[in-house]
């Protein structure tokens, strides 16, 4: 009789803790490779701390920023009245917390940043699709932020400098002291985000009721030269509630979902360091919509008032701040500017695509040199251009970037949720020929669905002011309804297609 050697059973990869939070098992080697990096590895569980105080601080601080203000008073100035408008962005944001909770989900249970997440459904190399798209994305909107606070400093400078600041020579159509003040403001970001995630997290504790003060301030200023909140209330749509408002409300309701369809994809950057799923869960609940829908009011309140008193909608607010006569009135509306949109540009904007760039090449870009490059790239975009007309800021720009990314969450939620209920593979998300490998490290099942959900979302739509007409015209009948056509086409293939190649039952049974 021969003696049988024991069969070794390998040590588990990763485990699972009574509450369900996952992390890489202690005694087990941490990925490491061309498709790993210390900024991309999952988040130990130890390091998941934040609070559901801390994901509410953070969306007050994202919400109550420049550009979320703008949203809601640039609806003003193409014809809604308060309550149309409120109503579009309230709605918008009760509909965009779905997926955002959705995606969210993964964050906290497995310590993971978008990118890697991605990996699961486009496969280790075929992430970096959406990443790249959505890092483009935010680019876009880092450099919008970039050029209002800039407007900031050049205009809190203007009234301590004198006319010699405010009026000097002009270099591509402003003043180069306004591109001083962009690069002044550039500058200071870049500073900030090299302190890390735990400084981050720290501003936006006590930025955000600092902004909230702000914003009621400029409330009441604007209700006293009004002669009390009657004006506020009483100016009419210009669309009433027919026809014409409805023709309208589609694209101005996709518009706003559109605004936060990058928070969708890339919160699990955030949510990684939950402390649990009822942390991230509540304080986006309690977080987003709220303060959205307030800060909307507040902002159409002072736009309607902008009419009253100055015969015109005012929907920049740095522009609005500079009529007051009060210097210290000025000084305090444009530091509540600067403090507001340096909340949201660097967690918004700057920190998510820092992790895709590095996802591209993890062992050549870290999180630092992604977010240099995302600096460079949100000038090269022209985002004065984006910024300058509602018209093109609301339909053209928000709309093409809700079509796109509503793509890639229709992908992200069928994977994770359908098919895969939930269930990752820690190492496999980091290594060559493993459950996420596919074919060469491309999912194609997910960049068709990707493709063929863009291009309906976006095909019909009017690209105007960035080029001339509509690419694909037959398509125009679903431009206005983007994100949903991009989300629910998206999803619907790629659930078909994973299920037709036998992939769909795989992942379930393998992870299962």
């Amino acid at each position: 009789m021969t003696d049988t050697a024991p069969i070794a059973i390998p040590a588990p990869s990763q485990v699972t803790l009574a509450d369900g939070r996952v992390e890489l098992a202690p005694d087990a080697t941490a990925p490491s490779g061309r498709y790993a990096n210390a900024d991309l590895l999952p988040v130990p569980v130890r390091r998941r701390t934040w609070t559901t105080y801390n994901f509410s601080a953070l969306w007050v601080g994202m919400a109550h920023n420049t550009a979320s203000w703008t949203l809601a008073s640039g609806l003003i100035a193409v014809g809604m009245d308060w309550k149309q408008a409120v109503f579009t962005i309230a709605l918008a944001n009760v509909i965009v917390l779905v997926p955002m909770l959705l995606t969210g989900h993964a964050g906290p249970k497995y310590g993971i940043p978008f990118p890697v997440f991605a990996r699961a459904s486009f496969g280790i190399r075929g992430a970096n699709l959406p990443a790249v798209v959505r890092a483009l994305v935010a680019c876009g909107w880092f450099g919008i932020q970039t050029w209002i606070g800039g407007e900031a400093i050049y205009f809190l400078a203007g009234k301590l400098i004198g006319d010699g600041w405010t009026n000097a020579a002009t270099l591509g159509g402003y003043a180069w002291t306004m591109w001083l003040s962009f690069a002044i403001f550039w500058a200071i970001q870049v500073a900030i985000i090299y302190r890390g995630m735990e400084t981050i997290r720290r501003f936006e504790n006590w930025a955000a009721p600092f902004v909230l003060v702000g914003a009621f301030v400029m409330l009441w200023w604007m209700s006293d030269k009004a002669g009390g909140f009657g004006p506020l209330l009483d100016q009419p749509s210009r669309l009433g509630w027919g026809a014409d408002f409805w023709t309208l409300f589609a694209p101005a309701l996709m518009g706003m979902i559109g605004f936060w369809s990058t928070l969708s994809l890339n919160i699990p950057d955030f949510t990684r360091y939950g402390k649990s799923q009822k942390a991230q869960t509540w304080g986006q609940a309690l977080g987003l919509p709220t303060t959205m829908t307030l800060f909307a009011f507040l902002s159409v309140m002072v736009t309607s008032g902008s009419q009253a008193v100055y015969g015109e909608a005012i929907w920049d607010p740095v522009q609005l701040a500079a009529k007051t006569d009060s210097t210290v009135g000025l000084l305090f509306a444009l530091v509540t500017v600067l403090v507001a949109t340096l909340s949201v540009n660097i967690a918004a904007n700057l920190v998510s695509p820092a992790f895709d760039f590095s996802n591209v090449a993890p062992r050549k870009v870290s999180f630092r040199a992604g977010a240099l490059i995302t600096c460079v790239l949100a000038v090269l975009i022209f985002p004065w251009k984006l910024y300058s007309d509602p018209q093109g800021y609301i339909f053209t720009w928000l709309g093409l970037v809700g079509g796109l990314l509503g793509t890639v969450a229709g992908i992200l939620i069928a994977d994770y949720w359908l098919l895969r209920r939930a269930r990752l593979d820690l190492v496999d998300l980091y290594r060559t020929g493993g459950r996420y490998w596919y074919e060469g490290g491309w999912n194609w099942r997910a960049v068709a669905a990707f493709a063929v959900g863009g291009v309906l979302a976006v095909g019909g739509a009017d690209f105007d002011p960035l080029i001339d007409g509509r690419p694909l015209p037959a398509l125009a009948p679903l431009a206005d309804y983007g994100w949903a056509v991009g989300l629910g086409t998206s999803m619907v293939l790629y659930l078909v297609l994973m299920t037709a190649t036998g992939r769909g039952r795989e992942g379930v049974r393998r992870e299962g």
